[in-house]
């Protein structure tokens, strides 16, 4: 269900203003990539406090006076596949790099140089899917 400044999760209720529109901003996307509400809106509250946290002046300043989201609001949609979202992160060591996948997904979603890299990336990853990581040895090949 997409939503906007006038109708959206109560969870959102006590959040200052710039806070709820990047909020909704970020549940409206998910929501049209077939995630469901519940999972959707734990994400978007973590991540846009993360945002929030993290932009500049310049950036909050230009995103305060972006346009509201609307209900109607068209994303460009990558459907995700919603039978992944409680499975683990797995971090392992392949090719001379270290990899970062959803457990049963077809690919991985990143790589890096180094295991804390990964680690750090599958850590963020399962907090937003509230899952766990599994890591893998260097020399161990995951049965993902």
């Amino acid at each position: 269900m997409p939503w906007d400044l006038k109708d959206y999760p109560s969870s959102f209720k006590n959040f200052e203003p710039l806070l709820k529109k990047k909020a909704i901003e970020i549940v409206n996307a998910l929501v049209s990539e077939g995630y469901p509400d519940d999972r959707a809106i734990p994400i978007a509250i973590s991540q846009s406090k993360k945002w929030l946290d993290e932009a500049t002046d310049t950036e909050k300043a230009a995103f305060k006076k972006a346009t509201d989201p609307k209900k109607t609001d068209k994303h460009t949609t990558r459907k995700i596949n919603t039978d992944l979202l409680d499975n683990d992160v797995l971090v392992y060591y392949q090719e001379n790099r270290w990899y970062v996948q959803t457990k049963h997904a077809k690919k991985a979603v990143d790589s890096f140089e180094t295991k804390e890299q990964a680690m750090e990336r599958a850590k963020e990853i399962a907090k937003n899917k509230d899952s766990n990581v599994i890591a893998y040895k260097k020399d161990d090949v995951p049965d993902s």
